[in-house]
Order: C-alpha cells, then structure tokens, then sequence
C-alpha cells in the first residue's frame, strides 16, 4: 500500500490504500549496522532496559505500551513521516480510506517539537475557523505539545463529535492566540468544480482519494458541456492538497497528457526504479490548463503538478509547494497494527527530486487584497466642450456639449479630487459614508477574495485571445 502524502493524515484526511507495497529486501551485509553480533548485542540491550523498567519504574507500567513506543520512537527517528500504527489507529485508517472520519479537518506534520499545520480541508472546523498553511500548534486545550510524538498529538485531537478543543497557535511574527474547535464529523469531498465566468472549468482537488480521477473526469466532461464552444481553459486548483493516493495522482495526470513519462520511483536499490508512462488521450483536448499551487500543495499533488509542468502541458501559477518527495509504503506487521515506512523518493519527468525543493511556480503570484479604486467620473474627450466629433459617427447629429455638473450657481469645480482632514473613522457633514464590509458597493466577494484565480483565469483568457489571433 503506498501513498504519497503528509504525514500524520491519519486523524485528518482519508488515506486510501494504493499501490502494492515494495517487496521486503533481505538484510545488506555491507550496509552500516549490518553486522549480526553486534545487532544481538543492542537487542540484548534493549530487553536490559526493558526489565529494569518494568521492574523498577516508581509505578507499573504496560509492557505493551512500552514496547509500542519503542518502535514508534524508532520510526520517526527516521523522518517526520515514518511511524507505527497500532491496530486501533490501523483500523481507523482503513475506515477513513472511504473519506468520512471524525476530528478537526487539518493535515499536520511536526517541526522542531511542535505540530505544523500543512493545510487545512475545506469546509471543516478547522478551514471555517481560519486555521492557516505555516500555522504552529503548540499547546492543546492548555497543554504543551512538547515532548509528545506526532502520533500522540494526533490521538489528542481526535475525540467524539461535538466535543469541543482549544488550539494554542503561533503564526509567524504575530502574537500567540488561541481557537476553540468542536470536532466534527469530516466528510472530504475530493473534487468540486463550477465554471468561471462563463469560459473558465474550474476544478478544485482537496485531496487524493480513491474517487479523485474520477471525480475530475465527470467535472471536465459536465465543464464541457455547460460552457460549449464558449470554454477557454481549466485552472486545477491543487492549493492546500495534502496528497494521498500515489495512483490517483498519476491517473489524474494521466487524463491530461498524451504521452511521456509521469513520474519515477527510486527506492534504496538503484535497480528497484518504477515508472509510470501516460497513455494517449487529452481529457481536455488541448486547452490551455493553469495549475494553482501553494505551501500547503504537497507530495500527491506536487506528482500532478510537476508531470504536467515538466511536460509544458499546463502553466503552474502561484507559490512555491511543500517539497514532499518521498512515499511511505504501508506494512502489516504482527499483533494487527502496521508501520508506516518512508520506502522511496519520487522524481518528475524531467529527472527532478523536490524533496526539500518543492515545484516552482511558472509564474509566482503572492495572495493578496483586491480592492477597487474609484476612479474620476464624468471626464472623458467625449466631455470636453468643442471636441472633434468621430469621423465614423454618420448619425450627423450633434453631440451636446459637456455640461458643468450640478452645484449652487457660479460654484467652481475643482479638478483634483478633494482631501479630507478628518481624523480616520469620522466622516464630515455632506460627505458619504465610508462603506462598511459586506454592503453592496463593496465588490463580490468570490472576486475579491482570490486574487490568484483571477490571474489564472486572465492567463487562460489571454493564451485563447493570442491563439485565435495568430490562427
């Protein structure tokens, strides 16, 4: 079972089951530690430490829960996203396979002791909370998360639905606040999709799961559709994708390429290298794709991304990924519970590892503000007194001159806009009041409030214009 995402999904994000798992390689004798004697020699070491504990720590304690932490404290010595799952955790991963869990609908990862959010899910309580990419945890409901493992942070943030949780959260240079969460009920809707002003598919994918390249088929197809000769171009909206499933990450690419390599897997062996080549077939049919991508976009979608930029099949737009490339391979191991074992790294088309890179946007676009600004009315050639009329105007008719606009008699108008001294907040008599948020002047709020898809969709509009020109 191999998949391609952030670590720590297991309480946020549904991992389905993937690919077979890399088949076990014997032992390397030439490898550091191959030495048998000597390996005897730290296992006997092992049970040592394991009976004066048992025997002598100042209360009882659980054997078995000692031995589980041993090999979790093992596993994650090794990078943030190996880790071993109990046959609790294990069984709750497979049911989240099917894309319904509880808990709070963030991805984590852990970074210096504290719990890092990669990105939250849409139309969680974490995402409706404003939970944001970079975000550090640090405290929970009141308590250090220092100290603990990421698996034990994560079982923290798990609970019934309906019961409520305190983040204690820092956010780059700004003071630590707190956010109060009630766990719900996550239900992760891979794939949404509507048109964009009429010519632009927009498809958004929050996640890989076992129905996401099925999920972007039926969008392209109803997009299609619903826009006719009208469809200019698709924008992928892969900003805050965690991954997931290796496979669906190279069928989605798949859809949109013709042909070439789609990624490459390179474990340990330099003889153990897999493949994976894109059929022929364009979903699309050759319009031009923009892929947005941001900090929380990683491994899965960082696949998709990099295939399809490697390839020049679409333009990626944005900022810089996550830089996740390696897979984890899921073992069954006794007992009922499971490893999570970081078993390779994975390579776009081009020969490219974005382990610690990430994929870099064609054109970087930050987020930002949109804010309308009011221009001077009423003064165009058409309004000045004594303009020359058009000469393809045939209508003869003459055009009234500009009139000076309403005011008391002889009153002058000054050209330049006018400047208030009134302090901020305070308005003086006879001037309108400024616009509170949400009031109809305001601009729409979809508009204003992604400044990034709206330079994609302008992109898209700009490559058709010069396309149907240059035919």
């Amino acid at each position: 079972m191999r998949i391609a995402s952030v670590a720590a999904i297991m309480a946020f994000l549904a991992v389905p089951v993937g690919i077979t798992a890399w088949s076990q390689d014997k032992a390397d004798p030439k490898a550091k530690g191959g030495d048998k004697s000597e390996l005897y020699q730290q296992l006997n070491l092992f049970g040592d430490v394991l009976e004066r504990v048992r025997r002598d720590y100042v209360e009882p304690v659980d054997e078995k829960t000692l031995i589980e932490n041993a090999i979790n404290g093992m596993l994650t010595s090794l990078d943030p996203h190996s880790s071993y799952m109990n046959p609790k955790t294990y069984k709750d991963m497979q049911v989240q396979t099917k894309g319904e869990f509880g808990g709070l609908g963030i991805e984590v990862t852990m970074e210096n002791g504290v719990i890092k959010v990669v990105s939250p899910i849409d139309d969680t309580p974490a995402s409706k909370a404003g939970i944001q990419s970079g975000d550090l945890i640090f405290a929970l409901d009141g308590e250090p998360v220092q100290g603990l493992t990421l698996q034990e942070a994560v079982e923290r943030m798990r609970g019934k639905v309906g019961t409520p949780i305190k983040l204690s959260i820092r956010r780059g240079t700004k003071d630590p606040f707190d956010v109060s969460l009630t766990r719900d009920t996550i239900k992760v809707k891979a794939v949404r999709y509507r048109l964009e002003g009429g010519d632009i598919g927009y498809i958004r994918v929050t996640s890989f799961t076992e129905q996401t390249t099925a999920g972007v088929l039926d969008a392209v197809e109803k997009l299609k559709k619903e826009a006719g000769n009208k469809l200019k171009g698709f924008v992928i909206d892969l900003r805050n994708n965690p991954g997931g499933l290796l496979d669906q990450a190279i069928s989605m690419s798949d859809a949109f390429l013709d042909k070439g390599e789609i990624v490459s897997v390179k474990a340990r062996k330099s003889e153990d290298v897999q493949r994976w080549n894109a059929k022929p077939g364009d979903v699309a049919g050759g319009l031009p794709i923009v892929v947005l991508m941001n900090g929380g976009s990683a491994s899965a979608s960082e696949i998709v991304a990099g295939a399809l930029q490697d390839h020049r099949r679409a333009i990626v737009l944005g900022t810089r990924s996550f830089g996740k490339g390696s897979v984890q391979t899921i073992m069954q191991v006794s007992g009922g519970g499971a490893i999570r074992l970081t078993t390779a790294l994975y390579f776009t088309p081009s020969g490219r590892s974005i382990q610690k890179e990430g994929i870099k946007p064609d054109i970087e676009v930050e987020p930002a503000k949109i804010e309308n600004i009011a221009g001077r009315p009423g003064f165009r050639e058409e309004n000045l007194r004594r303009s020359i009329l058009n000469p393809n105007d045939r209508s003869g008719d003459k055009k009234d001159e500009a009139k000076p606009e309403a005011g008391k008699p002889g009153e002058k108008k000054d050209d330049k806009p006018s400047t208030s001294q009134t302090a901020p907040g305070q308005t003086t008599p006879g001037q309108p009041t400024p616009a509170k948020p949400g009031e109809s002047d305001e601009p729409p709020k979809e508009a204003a409030a992604d400044y990034q898809l709206l330079r994609a969709a302008d992109l898209i509009r700009g490559i058709s214009l010069y396309s149907s020109r240059a035919n």
